[in-house]
């Protein structure tokens, strides 16, 4: 099978919204909490969140800016400046989906989709309690890309919450004890299963790999 540029564009919108949605592979699932200053809650599920670096602690994501759509994630951040990322868990990937539906404002995805909002530490923005990896931060800098539209909103980690063994001494985290779920494209789910681990790469220590003929 093989695409062109102008093979894609010419694809119907919703299964070229799939294919290219999914071509990078599964993304982690995760459910972005945030409160407006009246005390709406509101959660919903991105598949954007990325590591931009760790000192500082940041990390990014892609938001779309309000517009004839209410984007109440985005409005709420730039608001009050907080939000929470959390890892969508094995045992509740169904609820977690349907935090994609348009709902009105003062409907909260956390009572509308069976999830439970856990405020703690006098942090402003909820978690999700039933997430077993929970990251708190602190809005910091958005860059707009202008070739879609898209914002590129970044966020230092103010807080991080973990089951207890879920890091090792050189602080991987294990993906398949906190029961982490990764997502590709807008609607499939897939679960981790740790498979190996390696040294950190270097170049004299790097095996003497054959192509196969």
């Amino acid at each position: 099978m093989h695409w062109t540029k102008e093979d894609i564009e010419q694809e119907k919108k919703v299964f070229r919204l799939n294919l290219i949605n999914g071509i990078t592979g599964a993304k982690p699932a995760n459910l972005i909490g945030t409160i407006d200053k009246q005390g709406n809650n509101n959660l919903a599920i991105f598949s954007s969140v990325v590591h931009l670096g760790s000192h500082p602690a940041l990390l990014g994501m892609i938001v779309r800016p309000a517009g004839e759509v209410p984007r109440n994630t985005y409005e709420n951040i730039k608001e009050t400046g907080f939000y929470t990322i959390n890892h969508v868990g094995e045992d509740f990937i169904e609820k977690a989906h349907f935090t994609s539906a348009k709902f009105e404002k003062e409907v909260s995805e956390f009572d509308r989709c069976g999830l439970t909002a856990e405020f703690k530490n006098d942090f402003f923005a909820p978690f999700v309690m039933e997430s077993k990896v929970q990251i708190g931060l602190r809005y910091v800098q958005e860059i707009p890309i202008e070739l879609n539209g898209t914002l590129l909103l970044i966020g230092q980690i103010e807080h991080i919450f973990l089951p207890d063994q879920s890091v090792d001494d050189e602080g991987h985290l294990n993906l398949e004890f906190t029961e982490s779920a990764a997502v590709s494209g807008l609607n499939t789910y897939y679960t981790m299963q740790k498979k190996a681990k390696f040294p950190y790469a270097r170049e004299n220590e790097v095996p003497n790999f054959k192509v196969k003929a």
